[in-house]
């Protein structure tokens, strides 16, 4: 019987023909999907966040709709709108690009924040309520959201309750010297993202995804993370700590990161490599620690120096 990691793995092997260098950052995205979560990407324009997201859908065959965030976008340009009929006399709900499988986020936070709460229900609860009725999205409902961190003219920086819905923030970074060039020659003939197929299915995923919460997690991992969740509650320089929420995205990414690379187990150090792309962008620093230019990688840093990483028991 094929196996769940063989079904990312597939799609992991086939993006990277379009994001050449990037294999840490396809799995990260995979892993938070097959988790149930969502993703931020912040980094400088041209470094192939869209296309990122694209060539995953295409992977996938899944429906992917891209919505680019600016300051006059409406909550119902993204939600959808009840249109009133001539012809029956009565309101018919037309849906927004939110109900698809991908949903592009880009620049969002460009959008104001009336519309960037417009998605906290479909994010948390992948279901939208328009005029007073539910509708539900698609069963593998993501939103993958991009943001420029440096330009800030004409930007909404994102609330708090916004970041904590997003499973994990992470950063493309740019190509090494030899990557760039491999990219170049790629491009030469056309872009990559038009010659991609389909090595997927909704179906299959949505099976592998199931298979995540059958990931065995031990009581000295349960522990791990509770230790470090809680210790950044308390930290110097921190205004507000990891929440409850980011423990539980904690362990299910873990839970999907282990399954893709095949193993029916999470290790300390699948946990280990995920606290700073999971909870660093839920950390809130004090004023202080921002004045004396502290990050929340710094804090991040300080919390697992303090927190001694378990040892897996052999047998």
């Amino acid at each position: 019987m094929e196996k769940p990691s063989d079904i990312i793995g597939r799609v992991l092997e086939n993006v990277s023909k379009v994001i050449i260098g990037k294999d840490r950052q396809i799995r990260d995205i995979m892993a938070c999907w097959m988790a149930g979560g969502h993703i931020l990407i912040e980094d400088v324009p041209g470094t192939g966040k869209t296309i990122l997201a694209r060539a995953i859908a295409k992977s996938c065959h899944v429906p992917f709709h891209r919505v680019q965030f600016t300051p006059d976008l409406l909550p119902s340009d993204v939600l959808g709108a009840s249109v009133f009929r001539q012809d029956t006399h009565a309101f018919e709900f037309h849906p927004g690009p939110v109900f698809t499988a991908i949903l592009l986020g880009d620049e969002i936070n460009r959008a104001t924040p009336r519309t960037q709460s417009a998605l906290l229900e479909a994010m948390s609860e992948r279901q939208v309520t328009v005029d007073g009725k539910t509708h539900q999205l698609d069963s593998l409902f993501v939103t993958i959201a991009t943001q420029n961190p440096v330009e800030q003219l004409g930007t909404f920086q994102l609330p708090e309750a916004q970041l904590d819905r997003f499973m994990m923030k992470i950063s493309m970074g740019y190509p090494d010297p030899q990557e760039e060039i491999r990219m170049m020659k790629g491009h030469n003939l056309g872009h990559p993202i038009e010659s991609i197929k389909a090595v997927e299915t909704h179906e299959r995923l949505a099976w592998a995804r199931d298979r995540v919460k059958e990931v065995a997690v031990s009581d000295e991992v349960y522990a791990y993370v509770s230790e470090i969740v809680v210790k950044t509650r308390s930290e110097a320089g921190v205004r507000v700590g990891a929440s409850p929420r980011s423990a539980l995205a904690l362990v299910r990414c873990a839970q999907a990161v282990a399954m893709i690379e095949g193993y029916d187990y999470v290790s300390p150090g699948h946990v280990f490599n995920l606290i700073k792309p999971v909870l660093a962008h839920r950390l809130v620093l004090s004023a202080d620690a921002r004045l004396e230019g502290k990050t929340a990688y710094d804090i991040l840093d300080s919390v697992i120096a303090k927190t001694p990483t378990p040892v897996r028991k052999q047998g």
